[in-house]
């Protein structure tokens, strides 16, 4: 049972990321939806030199919780 539970997170977690590397939302009912937005160059600044930086432009992965979620974790217990 523990083989075939690994195996099938295994192979979530990579349909997972291909799909976000490949630009795609990921969405999982109930729960919320990944989606990997870009980021522009922008200034920052090194907090322990406090010296200005500038930073490259990325793309990160972010998550918005879906309503039902969202209403659950608000809901207190009974």
């Amino acid at each position: 049972m523990r083989k075939e539970s690994v195996a099938a997170v295994e192979a979530f977690f990579s349909i997972a990321k291909s799909t976000l590397i490949g630009g795609d939302n990921l969405l999982l009912s109930n729960f919320g939806k990944f989606s990997v937005k870009s980021k522009r160059q922008r200034k920052g600044r090194n907090p322990q030199t406090g010296e200005s930086i500038l930073l490259k432009p990325r793309k990160v992965i972010v998550f918005k919780e879906s309503g039902t979620l969202k209403e659950r974790i608000n809901t207190p217990a009974a």
